[in-house]
Formats: C-alpha cells, structure tokens, sequence
C-alpha cells in the first residue's frame, strides 16, 4: 500500500492507503485527517497541494488541472482530488493559495 505523508498545519501527517486511493475522498468520509479541500470536483483549488516527491508516479495533469492550475503544474501543484495515488508521495498544503498567486501574476501583467 502507498504511503503518503501531508505536510499541513505545521505538522506531517502520514499514513498508508488503498492502491489508486483517492485522498479527497478519504478526507470526506475522516479516514485522511486535516486534507483541505472543497468541491472535490476540481473546480474550487481549495485542495491544491504542492507535490514534494513521488511525483512521477502520478498520472499526468488533467485538463481540469490544466484549466485551474495552468503554469502551476510546471512548479509541482496539483489538485488532490484529481489525483489517485498508486505509490508513495508526499504533499504540502502548506503556503498553497492558487488565487493568490494568480492574481500576483495578473497583477505583474
């Protein structure tokens, strides 16, 4: 089984789960603790995680990632309910605000 550790609120939070594991889900029904998220249909980026290590072993970006996240895929960022872990990962919600850092490069120009 996969092992994911979630860097969140100061802390880790780390913890095995089911081959091809949806953590958004799981945060859903409390069997992966502190995730932040909303939708869950990837359309708010309250779930928006910064991908440490483990990375390749991920499918790649959908279009509702590429949509939401655009550039921010080529530093890391992924949407976590778009992502169904198939091997160990860790993650880091920690920092991540997609609109805030949307509107910094609008505002650039």
């Amino acid at each position: 089984m996969p092992n994911v550790r979630l860097h969140v609120e100061g802390g880790i939070v780390e913890q095995e789960v089911k081959d091809g594991a949806n953590l958004v889900v799981l945060a859903g029904i409390k069997q992966f603790p502190k995730l932040k998220y909303g939708c869950g249909m990837g359309k708010c980026t309250k779930c928006t995680c910064k991908v440490l290590s483990g990375g390749e072993n991920l499918d790649p970006p959908n279009w509702k990632e590429d949509k939401m996240l655009g550039e921010l895929l080529n530093e890391n960022y992924r949407l976590t309910c778009q992502l169904y872990i198939k091997a160990d990962i860790e993650l880091t919600q920690e920092g991540v605000d997609v609109k805030k850092r949307r509107a910094a490069a609008e505002a650039k120009g």
